[in-house]
């Protein structure tokens, strides 16, 4: 296993990280599985790692909780709060008043006294960003969370909270966690080298791009034990233009594994982690065979300058083969009332 510094922290965390979405209702609801995992992952190096409280309304939290018992200082532990937490309009968001709620309700289902960092999983438009690092600050100064951070902010909000730290004496964001993949290629444009400039260190969620990247999609028949087959509305199976064009994709992606002698999850993983940006690759194994076919990504370094190059033959820089994988969309963009004179 690799380890690359976490921006400006000090911190040093392993290239991979094992991301915990998939533990509980939302994946995998075979806790002893899930604790295999994590124990395999550590065994391997990993020690990094992910959740957040939303994931199966806090399940995923506690299964993580239970299975690093023992294992705790091992492990640099993340998670996140904003998204709703019950039908309570504010048991979400990233006001003062939740933060404190939410931080508490982590360390419980954690079992932990801290957290290693904690982030805001998305922006909040209608919260001003000082009370949000203001109560962040606190909660540092506390001892209850080491290190803040943010989660698809798109560039300029990512500049903002910079600035209101800097002038507002409050702790300044260390890492951002961004979607980034061969088939997502929007952050290249800004949000990676914003974060380059300012320091941060930059986790990838979906570097496989919803499962497309592992080669389980090779036809326009959904595998039944995948995501897209639990859930066909979504993973781009209604819409047969972005479905062809990504089969087309991984076709030749897998030839140009081949000819690199890597497996298609090797090169897209190897991909992400060529950015000068990012620290780390976020994998979100729901079994144990998924985690085994990513570790090995771990232990490469970046990929051949001609592998880079014939990917962006493939899928132009800069370019979200599906616009639905940019990730974050301003509420400006899809509420009406909010760029409208009442």
């Amino acid at each position: 296993m690799q380890y690359r510094r976490l921006g400006a922290s000090g911190v040093e965390v392993s290239t991979l990280c094992l991301g915990a979405m998939m533990f509980g209702a939302w994946g995998n609801e075979d806790e002893q599985e899930c604790h295999r995992i994590v124990g395999e992952a550590l065994d391997a190096g990993v020690n990094f790692v992910d959740t957040a409280d939303v994931y199966a309304q806090g399940q995923s939290e506690e299964i993580l909780g239970r299975a690093l018992r023992g294992r705790r200082d091992d492990v640099v532990l993340a998670t996140k709060f904003h998204e709703p937490m019950g039908t309570d309009r504010n048991r979400r968001g990233n006001s003062r008043r939740w933060i404190m709620e939410a931080v508490e309700g982590s360390l419980r289902r954690l079992g932990t006294d801290w957290i290693d960092l904690y982030q805001v999983h998305r922006p909040d438009p209608d919260t001003d960003v000082d009370e949000t690092l203001g109560a962040l600050s606190d909660l540092v100064r506390q001892g209850k969370v080491r290190m803040i951070g943010t989660s698809a902010f798109p560039a300029e909000r990512i500049v903002e909270a910079q600035w209101v730290a800097e002038r507002r004496h409050r702790e300044r964001f260390t890492t951002e966690q961004t979607g980034y993949s061969i088939m997502a290629r929007g952050a290249e444009a800004a949000a990676l080298p914003t974060s380059l400039r300012h320091r941060l260190g930059v986790l990838v969620y979906s570097p496989l791009n919803g499962g497309w990247l592992t080669g389980k999609y090779r036809t326009a028949q959904i595998p039944d034990d995948s995501r897209a087959g639990r859930n066909s509305d979504h993973f781009d199976f209604r819409d047969a233009q972005i479905r062809d064009r990504k089969l087309e994709l991984v076709g030749g992606l897998q030839e140009l594994a081949d000819s690199a002698g890597l497996t298609l999850i090797e090169l897209a993983l190897g991909f992400v982690l060529s950015h000068p940006a990012v620290t780390s690759a976020i994998m979100g194994p729901r079994t144990l065979a998924q985690l085994r076919s990513q570790l090995g990504a771990g232990s490469r370094g970046p990929l051949p300058a001609d592998v880079l190059d014939r990917i962006d033959e493939l899928v132009a820089p800069g370019h979200t083969v599906n616009p639905a994988d940019a990730g974050y969309r301003p509420l400006e963009l899809t509420e009406a009332a909010r760029r409208r004179r009442s």
